[in-house]
């Protein structure tokens, strides 16, 4: 009786705190190689074990960066919040020929993605309200791939 109150008491413990960053498992050394080739002078490196993926967070140079990484060390995409202003024209350009140009919609935030094959994307969230944002998805050439609704 006595160890199951106890183990009750921890488990609820942990449910209790709220969110937990708990590392169950060790990051796989050809995880963290591949990620040292790719960034070798990244500082401030942080690992988060995604179950299905590995997610790195760091400084390189001043911009704080995530990449994901599968179990075998495969490299599956990097990002980073950019200025709005940092946008290439092409974004720009495309994004004041959508629905979501000027008033009532606002660019509340402005993120690069590079993913494998050398491709590099852009997903602007621009929102009317507190309760409707959108998540605007371009490629480097500024045609919008997605729109999707964001909480």
């Amino acid at each position: 009786m006595k160890k199951s109150l106890l183990l009750l008491l921890i488990f609820g413990s942990f449910f209790a705190t709220g969110h937990v960053d708990a590392q169950f498992r060790s990051i796989p050394g050809i995880v963290t190689d591949s990620f040292k080739v790719r960034y070798p002078n990244a500082k401030s490196v942080n690992w988060l074990d995604n179950i299905s993926n590995f997610k790195a967070t760091f400084m390189l140079d001043t911009s704080k960066y995530t990449a994901k990484y599968s179990s075998k060390g495969e490299w599956l995409g990097s990002s980073k919040r950019i200025n709005q202003d940092a946008l290439p024209a092409s974004v720009k350009d495309g994004l004041s020929k959508s629905m979501y140009a000027g008033a009532p919609w606002q660019i509340r935030m402005v993120m690069m993605y590079y993913l494998p094959g050398n491709v590099t994307q852009y997903v602007v969230q621009v929102a009317k309200s507190d309760f409707q944002k959108k998540n605007l998805l371009f490629n480097s050439d500024g045609v919008m791939l997605k729109d999707n609704s964001t909480l």
